[in-house]
């Protein structure tokens, strides 16, 4: 890649949810780790905002080559560890804080040759860590009934089985290598789009991503990494930007919060003994107006906060999160 097509290092990129994030957990001190690194703007701010040192861990080695420029000006308050989230009770423990951003990056998201998005021409890649299976490779040797579970489950996609069957018959003339290629394909299943709707591919590119990356399986194992590398009272916050996600991480809360529902609408909560959390934010904070405005990606994020017990930390099996199933019946 030239150097011209990386994004700039002072080109804007604002952080979701930063504001909220911080004010839930101050005052931010001791050790954090920020397992999204991406463009380091949750890093920047838990180390503007008074934390004695942050890990940054990313599995993209563009992010720590983009962060080169203002990295050197933490010195040794700053740590960054190439890695997944999902091991980082391997790269840390007693940790203060963990915080955790699911979004894609947005300097993946504007890098057409990442081919994360179907705004601009590129390889259909999707791979975050550069390596492994790609997005065009799944999408012309998947079978169709594995394609049409993919974006069922990961994209919440309703004409999944319309879509995998095009999908078929056009890599059986050709194979399907640009994301362009990919979003006229899906387009030409879908009705056109009212004003203010979401692009047609929008729901099935992230579907592949996330199947490309193993995003599910990466939160329920950082989620459960979180419960063992923070100390008690240290703190867990976690962006996300899609329903699958966000109850994904609200269910783990719950769940390791002991909160196991109610016999009826009118009985209290029933306590389980020894939760390993409690809630900090019982309900999600979403953006604010002055966040919408600045930056319109924040619109559907949600931010959710728990506080580390002095509880060992446990097992759970990831159905008991709502974690998605591939193999079910694809609509």
């Amino acid at each position: 890649m030239a150097a011209a097509d990386h994004p700039q290092p002072d080109a804007p990129h604002i952080p979701v949810l930063l504001r909220p994030l911080l004010a839930a957990v101050a005052p931010v001190t001791g050790v954090w780790l920020d397992g999204t690194f991406g463009a380091g703007g949750y890093t920047r701010g838990l180390l503007d905002a008074g934390a004695d040192k942050v890990i940054g861990v990313d599995r993209d080695p563009l992010a720590f080559e983009m962060a080169s420029d203002w990295a050197g000006a933490y010195g040794d308050r700053l740590v960054m560890q190439p890695g997944v989230f999902s091991r980082m009770d391997e790269y840390a423990q007693d940790l203060d804080g963990v915080v955790l951003d699911l979004g894609v990056s947005s300097m993946q998201l504007d890098q057409a040759d990442r081919g994360f998005s179907f705004m601009k021409d590129g390889p259909l890649d999707m791979r975050m860590s550069q390596d492994g299976e790609s997005a065009a490779d799944l999408v012309n040797t998947a079978t169709e009934a594995q394609l049409a579970d993919i974006l069922f489950h990961y994209g919440e996609e309703r004409a999944s089985r319309r879509i995998a069957r095009a999908i078929v018959k056009a890599r059986a003339e050709e194979p399907i290598t640009t994301t362009l290629r990919l979003a006229e394909i899906i387009e030409s299943c879908l009705p056109r789009p009212k004003p203010g709707q979401s692009h047609p591919a929008t729901r099935s590119f992230q579907g592949l991503r996330i199947a490309v990356n193993a995003e599910y399986e990466e939160l329920f194992q950082g989620l459960m990494a979180a419960e063992r590398a923070l100390k008690p009272g240290g703190q867990l916050a976690v962006v996300t930007f899609h329903s699958i996600e966000d109850r994904m991480v609200k269910r783990f809360f719950q769940s390791r919060a002991g909160k196991t529902g109610r016999a009826n609408r009118y009985a209290p909560e029933i306590e389980q003994e020894q939760p390993q959390f409690t809630l900090k934010t019982r309900k999600a904070v979403g953006p604010d107006e002055q966040e919408l405005r600045e930056n319109p990606r924040a619109r559907s994020a949600k931010l959710r906060v728990a506080i580390r017990t002095d509880a060992p930390a446990g097992e759970i099996e990831s159905r008991a999160i709502g974690m998605p199933q591939l193999g079910g019946r694809a609509r």
